[in-house]
């Protein structure tokens, strides 16, 4: 049955979402955007202090992190709305939340009591630094990891001191690893019929997306530093001012080099002894791009741009996010997906970075109100009506 209409995908499999913030939803939003029966469990309003997590519905960071979801509210600090969410995981084929270790052991819904329960659940964590250690119970926050992670020791310019990446890269990539995990751990069921405990972690996904940064300390023991916007280790690949503007140029090889030089008239640049090998450009790096920049400040970015893409050399404009939107490509690729509302205006979204040639995903359906479907979820998962009723009376949803 197909709940939210994005696609058949996932279709059968109900997922109850417990997560709050940003990694923990990013992860349902996966399965949501592939049509997964998505439950997002929130705490009654009436019980919610101050600021509500993720900020207002209407935000726009809230409306990217929820579309595709259904809401129904329980009250944990009942025993009959914990009840309801262990009646709830007894059908559902994943649980996805981020409560601090200690609070999902209180309530006795961490993943040995729902296991019990239901011994099919995927049940996914997603936490700052794991579900054990001497940090385990510390507050995640995706700056914290960028910069235990080591990302912030090598974005920026040299000599500039740390800097955090634009986006908030630790929470993203943690939860994307949690949604690889559930879809892995749901492959991995059909064979064993069994579920399992997926863990994830702000950190882990940090240091995972260190990359060949990382493999550069584990391997050759090499320490590496800010580079601002030169490649660290393919050169000539960085920013370059022109006539109007900046452009990213990537050389990398001398097949590439010598096609740059051509390009931009600059055939003197490789036959020059300091700029023969790649292990010469690396060691004369400033120099080399002093020399290109003298060259491209003479034309404009799209008269670069045209002559190197005719030429075979990567390059691309430096695009504000309007901008962004607005290129011939980003457009026919149909990226940004709109969800039609009461008003008839219309959202935006950007949507999955990936096509199935049979089920697609869409934005669908707009990110529900708090509550909006209690009482249709809970009917579907076998609630009569005097039930439901019973529960509003002790304010359990």
């Amino acid at each position: 049955m197909q709940v939210n209409g994005t696609s058949a995908a996932l279709a059968r499999f109900t997922v109850l979402d417990l997560t709050r913030v940003r990694a923990g939803p990013t992860a349902v939003r996966q399965l949501a955007d592939w049509g997964a029966n998505v439950v997002k469990i929130e705490i009654p309003e009436t019980l919610e202090s101050g600021e509500p997590a993720g900020g207002p519905r209407d935000n726009p960071d809230f409306q990217n992190l929820h579309r595709n979801k259904r809401s129904l509210t329980l009250n944990f600090k009942s025993p009959e709305g914990v009840a309801v969410l262990r009646r709830m995981a007894a059908k559902a084929d994943v649980l996805v939340e981020n409560f601090r270790p200690d609070v999902k052991d209180r309530l006795g819904i961490d993943y040995e009591s729902m296991k019990k329960i239901n011994p099919r659940l995927v049940y996914a964590s997603i936490s700052g630094f794991g579900q054990t250690g001497p940090y385990r119970d510390r507050p995640g926050f995706d700056q914290i990891a960028q910069g235990m992670g080591g990302l912030m020791s090598i974005t920026g310019l040299p000599g500039q001191g740390p800097v955090r990446a634009g986006v908030p890269i630790a929470d993203l990539s943690a939860g994307l690893f949690c949604a690889l995990g559930i879809l892995v751990a749901l492959l991995e069921r059909e064979q064993s019929g069994e579920g399992q405990w997926v863990q994830s972690s702000l950190l882990e996904a940090q240091i995972f997306m260190l990359d060949f940064q990382a493999a550069r300390w584990l391997q050759k023991r090499e320490v590496p530093k800010q580079a601002g916007n030169n490649h660290p280790t393919s050169i000539p690949t960085g920013v370059f001012k022109t006539a109007d503007g900046h452009i990213n140029v990537a050389a990398a090889g001398q097949p590439m080099w010598e096609r740059l030089c051509r390009a931009i008239g600059a055939n003197d640049l490789a036959q020059r002894p300091e700029y023969a090998t790649g292990q010469l450009r690396s060691s004369n790096r400033d120099a080399l791009n002093a020399d290109l920049q003298r060259r491209l400040l003479g034309k404009s970015s799209a008269e670069w741009i045209a002559r190197l893409n005719e030429a075979g050399v990567p390059c691309g404009p430096i695009y504000s996010i309007d901008q962004v939107f607005a290129d011939p490509q980003v457009q026919h690729l149909g990226i940004v997906q709109r969800i039609e509302t009461p008003d008839g205006k219309g959202k935006d979204f950007v949507g999955q970075p990936v096509k199935l040639s049979r089920t697609p995903s869409r934005a669908r359906r707009l990110p529900p109100e708090r509550g909006e479907h209690t009482e249709v979820v809970l009917t579907e998962f076998g609630y009569s009506a005097d039930e439901i009723a019973a529960l509003r009376r002790a304010n359990a949803i």
